[in-house]
């Protein structure tokens, strides 16, 4: 019997995960409760402004942003190396970021995590089940509208 090749059986299963996970934050995003995540090399020095303008992007658009964190890459002598790479390509962050945003994210009672950055659908997919709530960017959020 013929069976489908492999990536054909991997196609058939990421298609409907993302546009879900959309729809479902969607629907929720007024009056949702967000935890604001920023991820900036140590070259960017305005990144405290770039939080707060994301923050009054969100509240323009109903969101309620209850915790902010950044993870800062290339402060350390070591970072500054690898300042172009993500932490991990499945995440983003590092691993101690991660449970950080999920411990606020409980403590909280997130309704969503938005990042900063622009987030790969294996990333929004990852962090989403990690964290048990959507994850999802900024620019995914502005462009819905």
């Amino acid at each position: 019997m013929h069976q489908p090749r492999r990536r054909d059986r991997r196609l058939a299963r990421r298609a409907p995960s993302e546009p879900a996970q959309r729809e479902a934050f969607r629907l929720t995003a007024v009056g949702a409760d967000v935890v604001l995540v920023g991820y900036f090399s140590a070259k960017q020095k305005d990144f405290e402004a770039l939080m707060a303008s994301a923050a009054t992007e969100l509240a323009a658009h109903g969101a309620r942003v209850v915790v902010q964190i950044v993870q800062r890459r290339g402060v350390s002598d070591g970072g500054v190396q690898k300042m172009g790479l993500p932490y991990s390509s499945r995440t983003l962050l590092s691993y101690g970021k991660v449970r950080e945003v999920a411990q606020a994210c409980d403590q909280v009672k997130a309704d969503a995590v938005i990042f900063v950055a622009t987030l790969t659908e294996r990333q929004q997919r990852t962090l989403t089940d990690m964290f048990g709530r959507p994850a999802v960017s900024l620019a995914d959020i502005l462009s819905a509208d």
